[in-house]
């Protein structure tokens, strides 16, 4: 015991246990590195607080300007719109005064749509003034936009190939409308019929038959392109006498 009790009082073993370093456990390790990230954290937005807060600032801004400027658009493309129908209203009457001018205005709008009904409106002005040349060569721009939808560049092509059918060779016809004259496509009655008249010109008869009944029998066809496809594949010898709808029963 007394051997026990001296050697705890040792000065060489309490020399040796003070020489051992402390325990650091993980959790002090990582509690010490969290809180120099705090601090540099800290200090960094300090030094940059008014750069930070010009940022923030810049962002609120740019999303408010881009809000408003989708909304100003929407606005602006619902007032002109409401312009192209007044327009069209006019037309339809037969009034074309100052027509040219207001739609050569709505021509540069930057909504596609209203840009492409306006070129049409431009064509049917040159139409109703007998400017034959100047509406296909409209027909023809919308129809070469690749800017514009699909739909309104088919339709010009439909409308600028009835314009020169006169001039052009029935192969060519055909070969240009080709894509159109199928039936599902929403052109088909039109670039159909075309189609169907240029087989007949270049003598191609039994396949315009079966083309001219195809559209008498499309339900998606207008009635008046039915009716007359009709009349025209019975005329070549074909019966699409079934397209016509039955008589109701009394």
């Amino acid at each position: 015991m007394g051997k026990e009790a001296a050697g705890t009082d040792d000065p060489l073993f309490l020399e040796a246990d003070l020489a051992q370093p402390p325990d650091m456990s993980d959790t002090f390790v990582r509690e010490v590195d969290e809180n120099l990230r705090r601090d540099r954290a800290r200090d960094f937005v300090r030094g940059n607080a008014g750069l930070l807060i010009g940022a923030v600032v810049l962002f609120l801004v740019l999303c408010g300007g881009i809000i408003y400027w989708h909304q100003y658009r929407g606005q602006r493309a619902e007032g002109q719109v409401e312009q192209l129908a007044q327009i069209n209203v006019r037309l339809d009457r037969g009034n074309t005064s100052g027509a040219a001018q207001q739609l050569g205005d709505l021509s540069n709008s930057g909504s596609a749509a209203v840009r492409a009904t306006a070129e049409f409106g431009l064509a049917s002005v040159a139409l109703k003034q007998g400017d034959s040349k100047q509406a296909i060569a409209r027909y023809r721009a919308i129809a070469a936009d690749s800017g514009l939808p699909p739909p309104f560049r088919d339709l010009a092509l439909v409308r600028q190939t009835a314009l020169e059918f006169d001039s052009m060779q029935p192969q060519a016809v055909i070969a240009r409308l080709q894509p159109l004259a199928s039936p599902g496509n929403p052109w088909f009655g039109s670039a159909g019929e075309l189609t169907a008249i240029a087989l007949v010109k270049e003598g191609r008869a039994a396949e315009a038959g079966k083309l001219f009944a195809t559209l008498a029998r499309d339900k998606d066809v207008s009635d008046g392109i039915r009716g007359r496809a009709v009349q025209m594949a019975s005329t070549l010898g074909v019966d699409a006498s079934d397209a016509i709808p039955a008589a109701p029963v009394l």
